[in-house]
Parts: C-alpha cells; sequence; structure tokens
C-alpha cells in the first residue's frame, strides 16, 4: 500500500517569518502590540476570512483604518515573509519524491497564501497541497483529519505527519496518523527510517 508523508507548511517547510517588524512599520504600529493584534486574529484568517477582513480586525484591534489598497499590500507583504524555505526541509521534500514517496501539505493559512504557496517550484514534488482556508476548518479540529485523509484516500495509518505544534500533532495522533512533532530536517529523516519510508 502507498505511504503518504504529510508536511505541515509554517515553520517546518518554511522559516519563521521575520516580516512583522515591516509591516507594523507600514501601519505605523509599534511592534508588540501589532504582534499581538496579527496572532490574536490569525485563526479566522486561517478559517476563511478575507485578507480584507483580517487586517481591518488587526486595524480595529489597533485603532487603525484600513482600506482595500492597503490591506492588499500588507497581504503582500505577510505572504513574502512567509514564504522563506528551509533548505534542509526542501531537500527532504526532493529526497523523498525521488524514492516515489507520495507527499501532501496541510497548512492552517489563508487562502490567497495558499495560492501564493501553490506557485513555489517545491510545491511540484506534492500530490496534494491542503490549506485551512480553502475548507473553513483549522487545524487541530477532527474534521480537518478527516478532510485529509478523504483527499489521499487513503488511512491514517498510512500516513507520518509532522508539525511544529504539539496540540496539532496531538490531534493528529487522535486521529490516528503516526504523528510526530517536528525537529529539524534530520531528525525527520530519522523518524521516516523507523517508519521504513526512507
Amino acid at each position: 500500500m502507498t505511504r503518504w508523508v504529510v508536511f505541515d507548511y509554517g515553520e517546518v517547510i518554511s522559516l519563521r517569518t521575520a516580516a512583522l517588524p515591516s509591516i507594523a512599520g507600514v501601519l505605523g504600529a509599534p511592534v508588540r502590540e501589532f504582534e499581538e493584534a496579527y496572532w490574536a486574529e490569525r485563526t479566522a484568517y486561517d478559517r476563511g476570512r478575507t485578507d480584507l477582513e483580517y487586517w481591518m480586525s488587526i486595524g480595529n484591534r489597533l485603532g487603525l483604518r484600513v482600506d482595500a489598497a492597503l490591506a492588499q499590500r500588507l497581504t503582500a507583504m505577510d505572504n513574502e515573509g512567509w514564504l522563506e524555505t528551509s533548505p534542509e526541509t526542501v531537500k527532504l521534500i526532493e529526497d523523498l519524491a525521488g524514492a516515489d514517496v507520495r507527499l501532501a501539505l496541510l497548512s492552517n493559512a489563508p487562502a490567497s497564501f495558499g495560492r501564493a504557496v501553490e506557485q513555489q517550484p517545491w510545491t511540484e514534488r506534492f500530490d496534494h497541497l491542503l490549506f485551512s482556508g480553502d475548507l473553513g476548518v483549522v487545524k487541530p479540529e477532527a474534521l480537518i483529519w478527516q478532510i485529509l485523509l478523504a483527499g489521499l484516500g487513503t488511512t491514517p495509518d498510512r500516513c507520518v505527519y509532522f508539525d511544529d505544534r504539539a496540540d496539532n500533532v496531538e490531534a493528529g495522533l487522535q486521529a490516528g496518523l503516526h504523528a510526530h512533532h517536528w525537529a529539524g530536517a534530520e531528525a525527520a529523516r530519522d523518524v521516516l527510517h523507523t517508519h521504513e519510508v526512507l
């Protein structure tokens, strides 16, 4: 039977964004206050809120007005910040693809960011790219694992899953996947050897 390796995106394939201070600067907001608002509104954005709704909600928290043009600019900056990838993880992806392992991505991410990710060269190695903003459900909710498995046409015991967030790993385990906390590409290789994937 086909084995799948499923990756989270943020801080697994990608590096942590360095764009937040620059975005705060565009808004004229203190970085700490901006980051608090940024993360406080993020789950709703990942669940399907539009770009404009997201940035307006941040603006409301900061007492600032955000119009469509500004939201578009902020979205572009935000997306660019999250697109920088880990070379070690991309190499792992290449090695898995070269070994004919089927790959999937399951990310809590807004729909517009999903469209940006789909344009990245490394995604050609993936059979499925799933973004919560398109699905209307986020990790760690139970439904998202059902959607994942239905999309892959497989059973949870055939999936090795990596995520940097403990709550998502726990939810993956509860759904029956071989879920592991992401500790870097080299540690992931050891896990994959254990599962006889690599």
